[in-house]
């Protein structure tokens, strides 16, 4: 069974809670540029407030809870992957490298028995 469609209402409040986000990520940037003169470590802490505030307040939103849950989602997918053995991916790579060459190589005389019949043949050129 397919999944069914999801309706997604984006409210004002979702939308102001995003905004607000932005200003405090930006007001971090501004914070750590306006306090030019003052210690890094001062710049950094305005900085790191600013974006923290900005990243928590933007995933408090319908959208964010929704970027959560797809991240935990996707967290769970990776984890049932089969990952190949080092082996595995050796012998992988060597089939792909001997693939490669071998249509490198017959690309190259395809070309030159084209470049053959044209120039020598047809046109006559030497």
């Amino acid at each position: 069974m397919a999944n069914p469609s999801v309706e997604t209402v984006n409210t004002s409040s979702d939308k102001l809670m995003l905004v607000v986000g932005v200003l405090l990520v930006l007001a971090g940037f501004v914070g750590f540029y306006w306090l030019g003169s003052q210690e890094w470590y001062v710049r950094g802490a305005a900085l790191a407030v600013g974006v923290i505030a900005g990243v928590v307040v933007g995933l408090l939103s319908a959208p964010g809870k929704s970027f959560i849950g797809f991240a935990k989602d996707s967290y769970k997918e990776v984890r049932k992957v089969v990952w190949p053995t080092r082996k595995e991916a050796t012998q992988t790579t060597l089939v792909v490298f001997a693939f490669v060459l071998a249509m490198a190589i017959i690309l190259w005389v395809c070309d030159k028995s084209i470049e053959w019949v044209i120039f020598s043949a047809i046109l006559g050129w030497k």
